[in-house]
């Protein structure tokens, strides 16, 4: 009896049905790692880091639990790009640290959150800073707390800010934030926290 052949519209159906059952896993993951993101309230710091970008919405939320913790410095990261214009001014007006020495304003050798995390690896080595609490948005969370955690010997707390985007950016972001979680499993920014 001659073998039967699949028809090629049967494997193309089943092919499609693959990839959109993958798709909807990986949205699902997403969804979950990068937008229904809940952070403890954190307890005690030695130090609250604002990462930079997004600074409309981040600066003020670290502001607001460095008071609530009385965490003795607030670290922010000065990018001079358009989208942490805030945090930047603020830097630029707080940058005599003799009037200002509980402010300190770094500038990441690698403009993104790994180069981000070099720097706060050293200052928190060279503060000697055993808890900082981390503010950045929620679709930022998961990756950034586990590149803070391969390059600081502090423990990381981190806060989540809630950003205003649109569907389309939220799927952007998505997109985004997936490929940068899997870099950061692949390739570690640290291989041990800088001490």
């Amino acid at each position: 009896m001659p073998a039967t052949r699949t028809p090629p519209r049967s494997t193309l159906f089943r092919v499609s049905v693959a990839v959109l059952m993958v798709l909807i896993i990986w949205f699902i993951a997403a969804f979950q790692l990068f937008y229904n993101v809940h952070t403890p309230t954190p307890t005690k710091a030695d130090a609250v880091v604002m990462l930079g970008g997004a600074s409309r919405e981040r600066l003020l939320a670290a502001q607001m639990v460095r008071d609530e913790l009385a965490a003795p410095y607030l670290v922010l990261s000065n990018t001079n790009t358009k989208g942490n214009a805030t945090a930047d001014d603020y830097c630029a007006t707080h940058r005599n640290s003799v009037i200002y020495p509980d402010v300190i304003c770094f500038t990441p050798s690698s403009m993104d959150t790994r180069g981000e995390a070099d720097v706060i690896g050293r200052l928190a080595s060279e503060h000697g800073w055993k808890s900082i609490v981390v503010v950045t948005s929620k679709y930022h969370v998961v990756r950034a707390e586990r590149l803070l955690n391969q390059c600081t010997p502090s423990t990381v707390q981190m806060v989540a800010t809630d950003p205003e985007l649109s569907p389309p950016q939220w799927l952007r972001r998505f997109v985004v934030e997936t490929g940068g979680l899997l870099t950061v499993f692949l390739h570690p920014e640290c291989d041990a926290p800088i001490r």
